[in-house]
């Protein structure tokens, strides 16, 4: 073993080059670079949730458990008991603090703590403008746009309930929705709802619900309480769990005056846990209802329609045309017996006209036919060309001629003209 002196000189030695697997670094001398690492550090101002507090009797130190509320992780705090008095008087388990600290490794138990000098309690004012300003943020990177709200499904398979165990909140959304429809199923985890525990949980439970394909619509329940009670609702870490659920998740938080942040990124909000139950299922009752409506109206409609439609038909049968429709026909015969006399009038009045036009023409050729003249007793003489000969001077002696009669014609020679 090792004397202080020369156990000192190795460390010394050690620390000056690199470690490698010929040359690794004791367990020590790793806690005392560790140490060194977190002595640079200095003093810090932390906020936290107080997660316990504990003092032990006959000495002036306090020990606290400060817990961060997004997640899963805390730290030992020791403060001098005058000075939790003086900055935190009255300091309880669930309190958030914010302290003035100086980080210390312990090399011998490999453990970390914070050392403090100074301790303030949060009053509700201060915590109330971390929500206003924290609500900005959010509103400015988009959690709380309408847009991107889901509807929520009419008639879920499953819902998810997260509250507490054997509280109001659960008895009134189980209660209410099995009422309004019976067969509704539910899968319930229950978490804790206030305290240093509650946000890490309904965290884990989201994702637990979110990831579970029967899912179909999430509730987020919790009854009334204090702000200071209701402050796990409005961290950071949940309003980002709820925002990066996929499915649709109902917030149920409190009274109706009692507007959490998880409010305003959750696809709903409801007033109270009972509200959120008459939200997420219909009314069977009323459904029943609402289809006897629908019956009604529609057997009122086809009723009328046929009534009408009926209506329609007597109206057409009683009409003349369909009642006799002989007379329709004997009106048309009728008609078309006028027409076919008109026609035949016409014709035989246009024949006996065109018959009395050819008499009269033939009258007229026969007084101006030569066949007239020659029947007095003329004779027409002629060429055999056919010339009429109109004079002596037009014939010559012994020319051959053409006398034609009324009945035949002769044929003539002239003599001397």
């Amino acid at each position: 073993m090792l004397g202080p002196g020369l156990s000192t000189a190795y460390a010394l030695g050690v620390t000056d080059q690199a470690s490698t697997p010929e040359s690794p670094w004791p367990v020590r001398v790793v806690s005392q670079k560790i140490s060194a690492w977190i002595g640079r550090l200095g003093w810090v101002w932390v906020d936290g949730q107080v997660a316990q507090v504990n003092r032990r009797p006959g000495t002036t130190v306090v020990f606290l458990t400060l817990r961060d509320p997004s997640a899963d992780l805390s730290l030992t705090v020791t403060a001098n008991r005058d000075v939790l008095d003086m900055g935190a008087p009255g300091l309880a388990e669930g309190a958030r603090v914010v302290l003035h600290a100086k980080p210390d490794f312990h090399p011998l138990r490999g453990t970390l703590s914070l050392r403090a000098d100074e301790v303030r309690l949060v009053g509700l004012g201060e915590l109330l403008a971390r929500l206003e300003q924290l609500k900005k943020l959010l509103a400015v990177e988009g959690l709380f746009d309408p847009a991107r709200k889901r509807r929520l499904p009419f008639l879920p398979a499953r819902v998810g309930l997260v509250t507490g165990r054997g509280g109001a909140a659960e008895r009134d959304v189980l209660s209410n929705a099995r009422r309004r429809w019976p067969a509704v199923d539910f899968r319930v985890l229950n978490v804790a709802v206030q305290g240093p525990t509650a946000v890490p949980q309904m965290i884990d439970a989201l994702r637990l619900l979110d990831a579970d394909p029967t899912v179909d619509v999430i509730i987020l329940a919790r009854g009334g309480g204090s702000t200071e009670d209701l402050l796990p609702f409005s961290d950071e870490a949940l309003c980002r769990a709820v925002f990066a659920c996929r499915t649709p998740v109902v917030s149920a938080v409190g009274h109706e005056t009692d507007v959490p942040l998880v409010d305003y990124v959750a696809d709903v909000r409801a007033s109270t846990p009972t509200d959120a139950a008459k939200r997420v299922v219909p009314d069977f009752a009323e459904e029943q209802r609402s289809v006897q409506l629908a019956r009604h109206r529609l057997r009122r409609s086809i009723t009328y329609l046929l009534e009408r439609e009926q209506h329609r038909l007597d109206a057409l049968r009683t009409r003349p045309v369909l009642a006799r429709p002989e007379a329709a026909l004997q009106g048309r015969a009728e008609e078309v017996a006028a027409l076919r006399g008109r026609a035949a009038r016409c014709l035989r009045h246009r024949l006996e006209r065109a018959d009395t036009e050819l008499h009269h023409t033939l009258a007229r050729l026969r007084a101006l036919s030569p066949t007239a003249t020659l029947a007095r007793g003329y004779a027409v003489v002629q060429r055999p060309s056919g010339e009429v000969v109109r004079r002596p001077d037009d014939v010559a002696t012994g020319e051959r001629l053409r006398v034609r009669l009324a009945e035949g014609e002769l044929a003539a020679t002239v003599a001397a003209s």
